[in-house]
C-alpha cells in the first residue's frame, strides 16, 4: 500500500514540460530578489506614527508579546517570537486556530498581541481578536493595509502594503519576507529602546558561537580558591605544593609583592625548566626564578580577546587583572580548550 501510494504521489508531480524552452533559473532567481527587496524598501517608506507606538506598547509590556499567524504567515510569527524572545522580550507563539480552542488561556490583558495576516482578512485571525480583545489585551496588527479588516480592529497598525507575490505569483513570498523584514525592524527597535546589552545578549546565548564570541573573561576565569596566589619570597618548595593543592590543578602560581600587586608568575614549564638545568633549588624564593613579565587580561574583556592574547604569544596562563593591577583571576589554556575558544 505504501509503495503504491509513494508512486500515485510521485506520478502527480509536476515534471519538465517535453519540448519546453530551457528555464534560465537565475534570471528567475535575480527576478524574485529584486521583487523582495523592493516590497522591503517599499515597506520602510511606509513606516508611520503607528511603528513607534508599537514599539513602546512591546517595550513598556508588563506581559509577553505573543505572536500569530496562519498559513505561512504562521511560520514567520513563530521566527519573530524566537527573536523577540532571543533579545529579551518574554515571547512565545499562539496558532489562531489553537487559540479558538482553548489556547486562548495563553494570552493574558497584559499581553500584547501581533496578528500576521498580509491580506487582513484571515478568518481565524478576526475570530481571534474578539476574545483577545475582550480579555484586555492590547493588538497591533502587520497587514497590508490598514483599511483591511484586521487593520480597523487593531489597536495599531503596521502596513506591509499589497504586492503581487514573487514567482508565479501565487505561493506567499514577497508578502512573507516583507512580513519577517519587519519584525526584524519591530525587535530592533525594541532592543534598542530597552537599552538592551551584549553582556545580556550572552545572557540569553549561552552556547554556541554567539555565547563564545560575547562571553566575558570573569565568566570563566579561575577564581577564590581556585586561583594560587604566592609572596614574591614563598620558597618554591611552598609554591610547587600550593600548585598542586589548588583545585583544578592549575599549571601556574600567581605572584604578588606585599601590597597585593602582580610581580610575576611560576609555571609548570618554569619548574620543568630549573629540573632540567639542574637548578630546582627547593628552598630558593619564587622572585628569583619566575617569570617577570606576565600577560593580562581585564575581566570585562571577551574571552575571545583573551585567547588570542594566549595564542599569539604561545603561553597557557593568563592572568586577570583588576584596574590597579591586583590579580583577581587567572585563565589556563585547558580551560579555553574545554569551552572551545582555541
Amino acid at each position: 500500500m505504501r509503495a503504491s501510494l509513494g508512486s500515485a504521489v510521485r506520478a502527480q508531480r509536476p515534471g519538465p514540460t517535453s519540448g519546453a524552452p530551457p528555464v534560465d533559473v537565475l534570471a528567475v532567481a535575480r527576478e524574485v530578489l529584486r521583487d523582495e527587496a523592493r516590497a522591503v524598501s517599499d515597506a520602510a517608506s511606509r513606516l508611520n506614527g503607528d511603528f513607534p507606538a508599537a514599539v513602546h506598547a512591546i517595550a513598556g509590556c508588563a506581559g509577553r508579546l505573543v505572536v500569530s499567524g496562519m498559513g505561512k504567515a504562521n511560520f514567520v510569527a513563530q521566527k519573530i517570537s524566537a527573536t523577540f524572545a532571543s533579545t529579551g522580550t518574554p515571547s512565545h507563539f499562539v496558532h489562531p486556530g489553537d487559540a479558538l480552542h482553548g489556547d486562548l488561556g495563553r494570552i493574558t490583558r497584559e499581553d500584547v498581541l501581533l496578528a500576521l495576516s498580509h491580506s487582513g482578512e484571515t478568518e481565524e485571525m478576526l475570530s481571534l481578536l474578539g476574545p483577545v480583545k475582550e480579555l484586555g489585551a492590547k493588538v497591533l496588527a502587520m497587514t497590508a493595509s490598514k483599511a483591511s479588516s484586521l487593520g480597523r480592529a487593531a489597536d495599531l497598525t503596521l502596513e506591509m502594503g499589497r504586492w503581487e507575490e514573487a514567482g508565479t505569483g501565487l505561493a506567499p513570498t514577497t508578502s512573507t519576507t516583507v512580513m519577517m523584514a519587519l519584525g526584524d525592524a519591530l525587535a530592533m527597535a525594541v532592543l534598542k529602546v530597552r537599552g538592551f546589552t551584549e553582556e545580556d545578549f550572552a545572557a540569553f546565548h549561552p552556547a554556541g558561537s554567539l555565547g563564545r564570541k560575547l562571553r566575558r573573561v570573569k565568566t570563566v576565569m579561575r577564581t577564590g580558591n581556585m586561583l594560587p596566589v604566592v609572596q614574591r619570597t614563598t620558597p618554591l618548595s611552598q609554591v610547587i605544593a600550593t600548585m598542586t593543592a589548588t583545585p583544578g590543578r592549575p599549571g601556574a602560581a600567581v605572584v604578588v609583592t606585599k601590597a597585593g600587586k602582580l610581580s610575576g608568575i611560576f609555571t609548570d614549564g618554569d619548574l620543568r625548566r630549573l629540573s632540567e638545568e639542574g637548578e630546582l633549588h627547593l628552598e630558593r624564593p619564587v622572585h628569583a626564578c619566575m617569570g617577570r613579565h606576565p600577560k593580562t587580561v581585564r575581566p570585562n574583556q571577551h574571552v575571545t580577546a583573551a585567547a588570542e592574547v594566549l595564542r599569539a604569544h604561545h603561553v597557557d596562563q593568563v592572568v586577570v587583572v583588576d584596574e590597579e593591577n591586583r590579580p583577581v583571576g587567572l585563565l589556563d589554556v585547558q580551560d579555553l580548550l574545554t569551552l572551545r575558544f582555541l
